[in-house]
């Protein structure tokens, strides 16, 4: 006998007694008097429940000793079981339930692809997409024209993708250098027509995952990020665990088993459809160099719904590491699992490779893997040193060259752009860098790195002042005496003597009020501690 309670009014209904709700609410289940599980109903929910006849709901028979105290998550409504269904309603498998929350997230529903393609969820994905911005595909549609197409195409459209017809583009193959000499990422670009979609299919799927996610993964997450998940590694040092298993996976969005993940989303999502037209964007195909390329493995890397995929996958690895007890931190596929030993450590890395290769057929990169001191670690940009017993942080050599070698770009005097487009370009990569990296401590390290950059940004004015007269009216228009401002315009150094020599003329304050904003000043604006 099921009895389900609410709290306000209640109205009754074949096999209990249902409440009224205006916002979010808890439902009780009892057996036999004692409580066995609750159904969450969200706040959005706001409709009568009088008269609903539960006969057309099948409610699992939850046992007190297997699932107390776990919650049946419903979204938005009490899900239909369907005749092909009902083996997923009766038989529940551990594998569904988030770890933390203890909250059962299978949902058996045949609506999610009508939750995607909704006009508020379509109209929200297009708001974000033009907001991202970002090049076209391969039929060459901009951001910009996207409206005009959507409006006039959307109808038929949605229904493409209701009868399951439509088919998605190929993407299109970019390549960006990484840090190591002669290596590529290769990033794949949707349609922007794709884009929308996708965006509009991660919208309704995140909040799906999001119950079921570590709370040690911080990539590709709301309200969560680098900084979070650097904090975390700071936890585990603090706490001792200053050795750890640096993890790589090689090539991870290029080797993800297609069919491995189809099955994993295939826990959580029972509509068939969204998962075919997921299934659909995995093997789109890839346009490189004119040619079309098959993508019977891997996922393309740059699409709106690639890092919700990526998550998906590598929380298979999270309940893995969090089921043997491990403390670890995973930024997307970025892993850190600390140990309090060495020996610890090296056992950890040899007991999960296994696991990786054969459970979620990805390959380990065991050249870049390694069991490692905290402090001789590189994560995330940043590198780790004890101060008075106290894990803290710094920029990584490798970051500051990276850094270096980007305002030797933007400072270089043989570059055809103008003043203003380069005042504009530093200033929005010193101040992204520094928000990025206000963790460190880093006070000496830009104070060097401005008098360098200063007397780059002084000899690129030299240059450009080229003839004598221009020289010396600018020396004057400074502040300096005519004679001295002659002798300097006709000086034969070159300019990067010169640019030392225009040291206290061409000051500092100057520089500043041009737009170049000094990285240590920001720095102690932005700075945490």
């Amino acid at each position: 006998m099921w009895q389900i309670y609410g709290e306000k009014e209640t109205c009754g209904t074949k096999g209990g007694l249902v409440s009224k709700w205006k916002q979010s609410m808890n439902l009780v289940v009892t057996t036999n008097g004692e409580k066995s599980a609750e159904v969450i109903v969200p706040r959005r929910l706001q409709t009568s429940w009088e008269g609903l006849n539960f006969r057309r709901y099948k409610l699992m028979n939850v046992t007190e000793s297997r699932f107390k105290n776990r919650q049946l998550h419903m979204e938005d409504y009490l899900q239909m079981v369907s005749a092909e269904q009902k083996e997923y309603a009766e038989v529940f498998d551990y594998s569904k339930i988030a770890e933390k929350s203890g909250v059962i997230t299978d949902y058996w529903t045949n609506n999610l692809l009508d939750l995607i393609l909704r006009k508020g969820n379509l109209n929200n994905a297009y708001k974000q997409v033009k907001k991202n911005k970002g090049k076209g595909g391969i039929d060459g549609m901009q951001v910009d024209e996207l409206l005009p197409f959507l409006r006039e195409n959307q109808d038929s459209l949605i229904q493409e993708i209701r009868e399951g017809k439509y088919k998605p583009n190929p993407v299109r193959r970019v390549e960006i250098p990484k840090e190591t000499k002669g290596e590529f990422r290769k990033l794949g670009v949707p349609t922007v027509v794709d884009r929308v979609i996708q965006q509009a299919i991660a919208q309704e799927l995140s909040p799906i995952y999001e119950e079921q996610f570590s709370e040690n993964s911080f990539g590709f997450r709301p309200k969560r990020g680098a900084h979070d998940a650097l904090r975390q590694c700071q936890k585990n040092v603090n706490d001792g665990y200053v050795y750890v298993v640096d993890m790589d996976l090689e090539k991870f969005f290029d080797t993800v088993c297609q069919n491995k993940l189809i099955e994993v989303l295939s826990r959580t999502i029972k509509d068939g459809r969204v998962i075919s037209l997921i299934h659909k964007y995995l093997n789109a195909g890839v346009i490189a160099k004119g040619m079309f390329e098959r993508t019977e493995v891997g996922m393309p890397q740059g699409g709106p719904l690639s890092p919700l995929l990526s998550n998906v996958m590598l929380n298979e690895l999270d309940k893995e590491l969090e089921n043997r007890g491990h403390r670890f931190v995973r930024y997307a596929d970025d892993c850190m699992i600390f140990c309090k030993s060495r020996k610890s450590a090296e056992r950890t890395l040899k007991n999960i490779i296994p696991f990786i290769e054969k459970k979620l057929f990805l390959k380990v990169n065991r050249k870049k893997t390694e069991v490692a001191h905290i402090s001789t670690v590189k994560y995330l940009g940043y590198s780790f040193y004890r101060h008075k017993g106290k894990c803290r942080f710094r920029v990584h050599p490798k970051s500051v060259a990276k850094m270096k070698n980007r305002i030797r770009e933007l400072t270089d005097r043989n570059k055809g752009i103008s003043n203003e487009v380069r005042e504009k370009k530093y200033q929005e990569y010193v101040r992204g860098w520094v928000e990025y990296f206000r963790l460190a401590d880093m006070k000496k390290l830009l104070q060097k790195t401005d008098e360098w950059a200063r007397r780059r940004i002084r000899a690129v004015y030299w240059k450009q002042w080229k003839k004598i007269k221009t020289k010396c009216r600018m020396l004057k228009a400074l502040g300096l005496e005519d004679w001295k401002a002659k002798e300097l315009a006709n000086s034969r150094k070159g300019y990067w003597r010169m640019a030392k020599v225009l040291n206290q003329i061409f000051s500092n304050k100057i520089i500043a009020k041009l737009g170049y904003t000094s990285m240590f000043d920001y720095y102690l604006v932005v700075y945490v501690n």
